[in-house]
C-alpha cells in the first residue's frame, strides 16, 4: 500500500459565495467519498482562509514570517485527504467522487528510513 496526500485547491470564495443547494450537494459528495474510501482515509481537514496562513522562509540562519500564502494563485488549498490506496488508479477513481469545484493534486507520500526518519 502507499499513502497519497491529496490535495483540495480551488478559488477561495467558490464555496462560500455558492448558493446553499451547491454547498449542500458538494457536502454529500465528501461524505461519500468518506463512505466509499472508509478506512483507506488516515486524515484529512478543510483549512481555514487564506487571510489567516504564515509562510515562514528561512534564508541564511534567518526566520522570516510574512502573512499570506507561499504564492500568489488564482487557486488556494483548502483542505486535503492523506489516504493509503494500492496505486494511483485507485486513488484517482476515488477522487472523482469530490466536489467537481477543486483541481485536486495526487502526489505519493515518501517513506524515509534510516536513523533521522
Amino acid at each position: 500500500m502507499t499513502t497519497y496526500l491529496v490535495l483540495l485547491a480551488g478559488a477561495e470564495n467558490e464555496w462560500s459565495d455558492a448558493d446553499p443547494a451547491d454547498r449542500a450537494r458538494w457536502h454529500q459528495e465528501h461524505l461519500t467519498f468518506g463512505r466509499v474510501v472508509g478506512d483507506a482515509i488516515l486524515g484529512g481537514e478543510a483549512l481555514a482562509g487564506v487571510d489567516t496562513a504564515t509562510t515562514l522562509r528561512r534564508r541564511t540562519g534567518t526566520v522570516q514570517l510574512t502573512d499570506g500564502p507561499f504564492a500568489e494563485t488564482a487557486e488556494q488549498i483548502g483542505g486535503f485527504y492523506l489516504i493509503e490506496a494500492t496505486d494511483l488508479d485507485q486513488v484517482v477513481t476515488w477522487c472523482a467522487l469530490l466536489p467537481e469545484i477543486y483541481s485536486i493534486e495526487i502526489r505519493p507520500c515518501i517513506q524515509l528510513e534510516g536513523p533521522e526518519a
